[in-house]
């Protein structure tokens, strides 16, 4: 199945892609990349390979970004993404700590989503604040400083009094 993308997202790439010389639209790769896993919330192999044709890139090529960095989610996730840092810093203050809790808390392990697709835990490396360790990001967006078992509770409860609220 081929995928295949909406005016308005045909759009953003030419936005993207405009930025850099004809020759080097295949620097807007990663910025594209961002805006399928922001419309879809994951890259899929078809969405890579339609990327690719778009660009006039090996298949290969993309698949290479997405597989290098993990901000592209290479599979479905839960609404809710939670990275946690476990890089040495992080470890160092609690960082596998904060991890076991949100497994306990969540009932799943790092790498799974919660049975009702709220939520995806996975491990991380540096997110550059080892001073406020540990660290979260949620969503490859928001940076989460100093989560205590409190601060992680708070949290959650919030995300999943948000979502009861909608």
């Amino acid at each position: 199945m081929a995928a295949s993308f909406s005016a308005a997202t045909l759009e953003r790439f030419a936005r993207e892609v405009s930025k850099y010389p004809a020759e080097q639209k295949q620097s807007a790769v990663m910025a594209c990349l961002s805006i399928i896993q922001q419309e879809q919330g994951w890259v899929s192999p078809e969405a890579e390979r339609a990327l690719a044709a778009y660009l006039g890139m090996a298949p290969i090529a993309v698949h290479e970004v997405t597989s290098f960095y993990n901000m592209y989610n290479q599979r479905p996730v839960g609404r809710y993404k939670l990275n946690v840092c476990t890089n040495l810093p992080c470890q160092l203050r609690d960082g596998a700590k904060t991890l076991a809790h949100l497994e306990q808390r969540l009932g799943i392990s790092a790498g799974e989503t919660t049975a009702d697709g709220l939520f995806t835990l996975q491990q991380c490396e540096c997110l550059g604040a080892c001073a406020d360790a540990p660290v979260m990001l949620v969503n490859d967006r928001t940076m989460c400083s100093f989560m205590t078992e409190d601060k992680v509770d708070q949290l959650i409860d919030g995300l999943k009094n948000a979502e009861a609220s909608q």
